[in-house]
């Protein structure tokens, strides 16, 4: 018997591997399936030591005790080895670090382009044109608003396509996200534009070209190893199509440092390539499961310091930005092991339109999410009540922090149109520092089907540096002279207070770019008004920041990965076949009012 454990799965790992003499070596979860599989296969990424010598030798060995290649990913492999062999493997000196290949999920418009401010970026004529934006999704499905207007034949804009899911070839979605992400990001509105049109569903960057890598099956369900392969071609086909941006609207729990995820490793490959790589925060800002109410919770590889993480905001399908909130779904940092403060910014997420893949499962699932006709044409009186129960063929409604990452890669291709020499650490500190900061002290949300009240805090784990401004970013001169990784920060135990932990190789210290005001304004924190960045602490012990049972849960401030425990999440807490599951799931089918 084969087995491939997905998180959904996962076993519990307690404290009696702290000892163990392979701890550095196997993670959390392969620790846990070593003892009692026998001859029992296992599916691991392993990586190497640095050297090309090295992965060779390495790899002979690991031949040797019976494992079985089944990809290159570069500075790892994925293998099929016997479970019992585990051991013998990781204490090979080649061998730098072992995990499963886990389970990755989906993590899951004229009022976008009004609430971002993107329409003012159209106006002046920034669609994103000539830059490409690799969607690493569920695939893409060929929908005329991905097309080149008045083209003969009509010409995609999906100008490259693989899918990397085993077992199957087609590139098209089968699940219904990746396309409604590549709709976010590029769609031109050609479905919605004619004389009755009362609004178009357009996306940030219009004109931009997609690239297609599918990853996630039929179920929005994919591997590490899928992820890095696919991340793996966009740099190897950067300069041959203008790869700039990577959109990642997937993720999964975080189980060791991003210093040793595969996933981790990969995505910071891809930034030092020059391409910026943006990442949805996950959608658990609802769990209080370690009582840490929904903090802590960014999953990989949105817990990297190098990428750009987008938490949701609700645009309340209005043009005007003063009545927008926090998705209370929305995931908040900072990231569990490493405390790295995210998300990085927050964007319109919430009950998006985009494209529909008329025969994909979502649809198939949620028809209530379908758009009817008359939400968007004007028709003559005569079939008006004909438009009103006729569903758009082309058009559907998602909710997630998945939704919100397309509107910042749109944007990150407009800013690259503009000016292609910008670095991926330029782009991140532009967009962080011109996000809005003017937000209420705390919002609520009611469940609609529980009942369930929600407070959100808008606090640096809640919304990052601020709320998307696409136009500030654009008119932005600003030039990042170092890293802009996002900040570390350390819990005071007896103080009860959160810091920012300095690093002088990244724009986090004391430069004038990352200066009192110019990032995090006094309107993002509760209380003082102080340096951000200064010595003075970004959380006290004011009752807008919750219970100080918060920042003292061990949980949420330990160095454990807590995602495999039974205790927390365990096959009945989360992943169960019940409602949790349902609503935890990375894309929100119907999102909040």
């Amino acid at each position: 018997m084969k087995y491939h454990l997905s998180l959904l799965t996962l076993l519990a790992v307690t404290s009696a591997f702290a000892q163990d003499p392979v701890t550095e070596t196997l993670s959390a979860d392969l620790k846990a399936l070593r003892a009692g599989r026998g001859k029992d296969t296992v599916s691991v990424i392993v990586q190497f030591k640095d050297g090309a010598k090295t992965k060779s030798q390495g790899r002979s060995r690991l031949l040797s005790r019976g494992a079985v290649e089944r990809m290159d990913l570069e500075d790892s492999v994925l293998v099929e080895v016997p479970a019992d062999q585990l051991d013998a493997l990781a204490a090979d000196p080649a061998v730098e670090y072992m995990s499963l290949d886990r389970t990755v999920e989906a993590s899951s418009i004229e009022l976008l382009q009004s609430s971002t401010r993107a329409d003012l970026a159209l106006a002046a004529g920034f669609t994103g044109n000539g830059i490409s934006v690799a969607i690493i999704d569920s695939g893409i499905t060929a929908h005329v608003d991905l097309t080149i207007p008045d083209s003969k034949p009509s010409a995609s804009r999906v100008i490259y396509k693989e899918n990397f899911v085993v077992g199957e070839t087609t590139t098209d979605d089968a699940y219904g996200h990746g396309t409604h992400v590549a709709g976010l990001v590029a769609g031109n509105g050609l479905a919605s534009t004619s004389d009755y049109a009362l609004q178009t569903y357009l996306g940030i960057a219009p004109t931009a070209n997609l690239i297609n890598l599918r990853v996630l099956n039929a179920k929005g369900v994919g591997t590490d190893s899928q992820v890095i392969a696919a991340i793996n071609r966009a740099i190897a086909l950067k300069a041959q199509y203008n790869i700039r941006v990577i959109n990642l609207s997937l993720g999964r729990p975080v189980l060791e440092s991003y210093k040793t995820d595969p996933l981790g490793r990969a995505v910071a490959r891809a930034v030092d390539a020059g391409i910026v790589v943006v990442v949805a925060a996950g959608n658990y800002g609802r769990v209080n499961t370690f009582g840490s109410k929904g903090y802590g919770l960014i999953t990989s590889p949105g817990n990297h310091p190098r990428v750009i993480t987008v938490g949701a905001m609700k645009a309340r399908e209005t043009t005007s930005r003063a009545d927008d909130e926090i998705a209370s779904y929305s995931s908040k940092g900072p990231t569990m092991i490493d405390r790295i403060a995210k998300p990085d910014l927050v964007a319109p997420g919430n009950r998006a339109v985009s494209l529909l893949p008329f025969s994909s499962s979502i649809f198939q699932s949620y028809p209530a999410n379908l758009i009817m006709s008359s939400e968007y044409l004007n028709v003559p009186s005569f079939l008006a009540s004909l438009a009103a129960k006729l569903a758009s063929p082309s058009y559907f409604r998602l909710s997630g922090t998945s939704m919100a990452t397309p509107v910042v890669s749109g944007t990150v291709a407009l800013m690259l149109q503009k000016d292609a020499t910008l670095s991926p650490d330029t782009i991140k500190a532009r967009l962080m520092k011109t996000a809005t900061k003017n937000f209420p002290t705390s919002s609520t949300a009611v469940d609609p089907v529980t009942g369930e009240v929600f407070v959100s805090q808008y606090d640096l784990f809640t919304v990052g540096a601020g709320y998307l401004d696409v136009w500030a970013a654009l008119n932005s001169t600003d030039i990042a002279t170092k890293l802009a990784t996002s900040p570390q920060v350390s819990f005071d135990t007896k103080k009860k207070q959160v810091f920012v932990v300095k690093d002088s190789s990244a724009l986090w210290g004391t430069s004038a770019l990352w200066g009192t005001t110019a990032v995090w304004g006094s309107t993002v924190f509760t209380g003082s008004a102080s340096a951000a960045w200064g010595s003075s602490a970004l959380w006290g012990t004011s009752a807008a920041w919750g219970s100080s049972a918060l920042w003292g849960t061990s949980a949420l401030w330990g160095t454990t990965a807590v995602w495999g425990s039974s205790a927390a999440w365990g096959s009945s807490a989360l992943w169960g076949t019940g409602a949790p599951q349902a609503t935890q799931t990375s894309v929100l089918v119907f999102g909040e009012q």
